[in-house]
């Protein structure tokens, strides 16, 4: 008898704790009995909130499903053309998050893998019809913005179905395939070598000019300096021959006698200088013995 009333009382205990359940924060449950979802009386699926809660044992069993918001970001990149047949890869990423527990559960299985792959297939086919409607330069200048909100709005439509909320789609980063990066740089470098070559020509053509500019300006300054230069020499000369007027005017012997000295200094500069000429001309007269006792 004390063994049965131990047993009833395993019984019980086993009954009792497989009847309670707990819902962590964060999370929502729902019963699945035989198979088929737990409904209230509106034909509602009942959602269990955080906190403990009580199923028939043995028949009943708790899914629990994840309430918060989820991020869906992909680590390959999306290719999508464009309105002008161009290829962009895209990198984006997805807020959502379950609104109807019951058609989430049943579209998905609550597999958070398989429920991402079916939405993935939504916000793909928003992202290319949105991409297919704009060219490159539409998509990169200003229209990023109104490009994410209406393929949000598309995905959001058919998220539906899955019980999802698409809360927000980013697309993070647009690139051009390899192929069509390296044809672009080798045109843009043609470009842009092409615009060098011609600045190119155009400072060596303005640099001839400044240079012929500068060596006319140089000839003019340089005969400007030399007329007068000439000029001044000549006042100089005509200076220099007037004295020398108004003094032999004065003194014409002792005159005569300076400019002999002068010639004799200039003509006899170097020991080894030898002059050849008739003693008695005129330019030793005053190195004659008479003349210089006179």
């Amino acid at each position: 008898m004390k063994n049965l009333v131990l047993a009833l009382i395993a019984i019980l205990g086993i009954v009792v704790v497989s009847s309670v359940f707990v819902v962590p924060e964060g999370e929502r449950g729902i019963v699945i009995r035989f198979g088929k979802i737990q409904r209230d009386d509106a034909e509602a699926v009942r959602v269990f909130e955080p906190g403990l809660h009580f199923k028939m044992p043995l028949i009943e069993n708790v899914r629990k499903l994840d309430a918060r918001i989820q991020t869906l970001s992909d680590p390959s990149s999306d290719r999508f053309v464009t309105a002008e047949k161009k290829d962009l890869l895209v990198d984006s990423y997805v807020k959502w998050r379950i609104s109807d527990f019951g058609k989430y559960f049943l579209s998905t299985g609550g597999n958070l893998s398989q429920a991402e792959v079916l939405l993935k297939q939504y916000i793909n086919n928003g992202l290319r019809t949105e991409f297919g409607s704009r060219t490159i330069q539409e998509i990169v200048s200003g229209e990023r913005t109104q490009l994410m909100q209406r393929a949000m709005e598309q995905a959001d439509a058919g998220a539906k179905e899955l019980g999802i909320d698409v809360l927000d789609v980013r697309v993070k980063k647009i690139n051009l395939p390899d192929e069509i990066s390296n044809s672009i740089f080798q045109r843009m470098r043609a470009e842009r070598t092409a615009v060098a070559k011609e600045h190119r020509s155009r400072g060596m053509e303005q640099s001839e000019i400044i240079k012929a500019d500068v060596d006319a300006r140089v000839t003019i300054m340089v005969a400007d300096a030399e007329r007068n230069s000439r000029t001044v020499r000549g006042e100089g000369d005509a200076s220099a021959a007037k004295v020398y007027a108004e003094v032999y005017s004065k003194n014409g012997e002792f005159y005569s006698f300076v400019r002999s000295l002068e010639a004799y200094k200039n003509s006899f500069q170097n020991q080894n200088d030898v002059m050849v000429i008739q003693p008695d001309n005129d330019f030793f007269k005053y190195m004659k013995s008479d003349k210089v006792q006179n």
